[in-house]
């Protein structure tokens, strides 16, 4: 990852205090630290894509399934969760288009995946998440951040 994006990431997250509405007890200020196995890689995209299908196809409940459970605790069902994101994060709950970047494991154990999105109106923004493992070691979203993408994404 590029200085700049590692200097927007972790701005991202020190300027929301926690992961935004979506945020848990963990630090969102941690510097990512090193570089994930591959399998690890696909799965983290692969948890965040399947979210953002469930999102596309109004499914709450596998929306709801892919997060942390101190997210599933802080909205308490599916149908809250998936009425949160459509007010508060149109451009997750619909996005137009999306470009993963690589995601980076952070000093707690977390990772961060930065995820370019645009708009249904052409605007870009990016989405800064924070999975990390549930009980069963399954990658689980923690955490959401997005912020207007100011020209600084390839």
């Amino acid at each position: 990852m590029p200085v700049q994006r590692r200097t927007l990431m972790t701005a991202a997250l020190a300027a929301s205090g926690a992961l935004g509405s979506l945020a848990t007890a963990q630090p969102a200020t941690a510097a990512p630290a090193k570089a994930l196995a591959d399998a690890d890689v696909r799965a983290i995209r692969g948890v965040v894509e399947a979210q953002l299908k469930a999102f596309a196809a109004d499914d709450a409940a596998r929306a709801y399934a892919l997060a942390s459970p101190a997210i599933q605790a802080q909205f308490g069902d599916a149908p809250n969760f998936l009425r949160m994101v459509r007010e508060a994060y149109p451009v997750v709950y619909r996005p137009a288009a999306t470009a993963f970047f690589r995601p980076e494991a952070t000093d707690d154990g977390s990772v961060v995946q930065v995820v370019q999105m645009r708009d249904q109106a052409g605007r870009a923004w990016l989405a800064t998440y924070q999975l990390q493992r549930d009980a069963s070691q399954r990658w689980r979203i923690s955490g959401c951040v997005v912020l207007p993408d100011e020209g600084k994404a390839t």
